[in-house]
C-alpha cells in the first residue's frame, strides 16, 4: 500500500506470532529490540493524508523518544475489511481510525478501550460536547472524534449562475430545492442534481428536518414505512420529471466523486455529498464548484448537522494504553500536529486549534472551513453513533431504492420491504 510504514505485515494473530519468531516484528503490547514501546496505528485515506500523517507521527516520535509508531493505511473498503479481520482475531491495532458506523459494533464487541481509563492523558476539554457524545456507547467514551464534516449541496458554480436560478441558501427547504432542480433541468437540459433517493445520509437530513431520526436512543428505527414512502415518492417524482439523475446514473454511485453525475462530465449540475471529499470535484468541474447548505424542513428546522468525519480509538487488548492515549492526544490537541495535518481529515474538532488554524488554511481547505463557519450555531446536535446493523442497512437502502428508480417496485412496496429487513437486522 502506498505510504505504508509498517515494517512487517502481520495480518492475523497466528501470522503475527510466527513473524515475531522468525523476523522479530512487534505487535500490540510488544516492545522493539531497542527497548522502545511499539504502537501500531492504522487509518484509511489517500496518499496526501498519508504523507501528512507520517510527518505528524514523526514529530510525535521525536517528542516521545521511547515510543516507536508503526503505521499503515489503505482505501476505506480495504481498511474496513482488514480491521474487521484483525478485530475478530484479537489482533486489533493499538490506535485505529474509526468510522461513525464502526463504533457501536466494536464497542459492544469488546474491541475498544473505555477511554475514561486514560482521562489524565487524553484531553477532550476543547471538543464540543455534542460531537464528543457521538463516541459514547452505553455511557462509556469508546472513541473521540478527530475532525468534523457536514453534508452539502455542491454545485457547478458557473452553470448554476448562468441558468439564472437562485443559489442555495441557508434556510431553504426541500420544496425550494425541488423547485431549483426543476428550473435547472428546464433551462439547461440537464438534471439539476443527483437523485438523493439512493442516499441514507440525505434521507437522515430530510427526517431530522421533520423532527425525526434514523434511530432511537435504544437502537431501533426512528421512522416508519410511511415516512420512507413519502421520501421515496418525493424523489421518485423528481426523477420521473427529469429534474434529478436517471436510474442508470444513480446505479453508478459508489461513494467516489468521480462516479457522480456531476463528476462524470457534468451530467448533472449538483450533487449531495460531504464537504471535505467534495474537493475531488475541483479536478472534474473545470469552472469550479461551490458548497451550499442542505435543505431544511418546511418549517425551517435544520436537518443538517456537524458529523465527526472520523474517530480515533484504542484497542482494549493494547499492552500500551497510556502511550496510545498520548498519541491520540497529540493528534487532536497539539498545535504543531494540527498545522501539519491541516484539513486532510476534515476541520479539527478542537475548538482552540480550529480557530488558530483557520487563518492559515488555503485553497479547498479554506473553502470547507468557511462553509462550516457559516453554519456554526445554526445546526442541532448530531445523533449518537448508529447501531452496528446500520452498515448493512446502507446497502439495503440503496438496493431497495434501485427497485423504485427502475420502476420494479412502488415507493410504498420498497419502503415496507426496507423497514421489515431493517427491524430484523437490528434485532440480530
Amino acid at each position: 500500500m502506498p505510504g505504508n510504514r509498517t515494517r512487517r505485515s502481520c495480518a492475523t494473530a497466528t501470522v503475527l506470532a510466527l513473524c515475531a519468531v522468525l523476523t522479530g516484528c512487534s505487535g500490540s503490547g510488544e516492545s522493539s529490540g531497542g527497548g522502545k514501546v511499539v504502537l501500531r496505528y492504522t487509518w484509511w485515506g489517500n496518499p496526501d493524508r498519508a504523507a501528512r500523517t507520517e510527518e505528524a507521527v514523526a514529530l510525535f516520535e521525536e517528542r516521545n523518544p521511547g515510543v516507536d509508531v508503526q503505521t499503515s493505511f489503505s482505501g476505506y473498503d480495504a481498511y474496513k475489511q482488514k480491521l474487521a479481520t484483525q478485530a475478530a482475531g484479537g489482533d486489533a491495532p493499538d490506535v485505529m481510525q474509526l468510522d461513525y458506523r464502526m463504533i457501536d459494533q466494536y464497542a459492544s464487541g469488546g474491541v475498544l478501550l473505555d477511554l475514561a481509563k486514560q482521562r489524565s492523558t487524553l484531553s477532550t476539554a476543547d471538543i464540543d460536547a455534542g460531537l464528543l457524545a457521538t463516541g459514547v456507547v452505553d455511557d462509556k467514551q469508546y472513541a473521540v472524534p478527530q475532525a468534523r464534516g457536514t453534508e452539502t449541496i455542491v454545485y457547478d458554480t458557473k452553470q448554476w449562475k448562468d441558468a439564472g436560478v437562485e443559489l442555495p441558501r441557508e434556510g431553504w427547504t426541500w420544496s425550494d430545492w425541488a423547485d431549483s432542480m426543476r428550473a435547472l433541468a428546464e433551462r439547461t437540459g440537464k438534471p439539476g442534481g443527483t437523485d438523493p433517493g439512493w442516499s441514507e445520509d440525505a434521507f437522515e437530513v430530510w427526517l431530522r428536518g421533520q423532527g425525526k431520526s434514523l434511530y432511537t436512543k435504544d437502537g431501533k428505527l426512528g421512522f416508519t414505512a410511511d415516512d420512507l414512502t413519502r421520501y421515496w415518492t418525493f424523489t421518485d417524482r423528481l426523477r420521473r420529471e427529469g429534474a434529478v439523475s436517471p436510474a442508470e446514473e444513480t446505479t453508478q454511485l459508489d461513494g467516489t466523486v468521480e462516479n457522480t453525475p456531476l463528476g462524470r462530465g457534468g451530467r448533472a449540475l449538483s450533487d449531495n455529498n460531504w464537504d471535505a471529499p467534495s474537493s475531488g470535484f475541483l479536478a472534474l468541474v473545470p469552472t469550479g464548484v461551490t458548497l451550499g447548505p442542505m435543505p431544511s424542513g418546511e418549517d425551517g428546522t435544520p436537518g443538517q448537522y456537524f458529523k465527526p468525519s472520523m474517530f480515533m480509538g484504542i484497542a482494549d487488548s493494547s499492552g500500551h494504553p497510556k502511550e496510545s492515549a498520548r498519541l491520540i492526544d497529540f493528534m487532536l490537541n497539539d498545535p504543531d500536529a494540527a498545522k501539519i495535518l491541516g484539513a486532510t481529515r476534515g476541520i479539527p474538532v478542537n475548538e482552540t486549534i480550529r480557530e488558530d488554524l483557520a487563518p492559515e488554511l488555503k485553497d479547498f481547505d479554506k473553502t470547507v472551513a468557511d462553509f462550516q463557519a457559516s453554519l456554526d450555531g445554526d445546526l442541532n446536535d448530531p445523533p449518537q453513533a448508529p447501531p452496528s446493523g446500520d452498515s448493512a442497512l446502507q446497502t439495503t437502502f440503496q438496493r431497495d431504492y434501485d427497485q423504485v428508480s427502475f420502476e420494479r417496485m412502488s415507493p410504498r412496496e420498497a419502503a415496507e420491504d426496507y423497514v421489515t429487513e431493517a427491524k430484523a437486522e437490528l434485532r440480530s
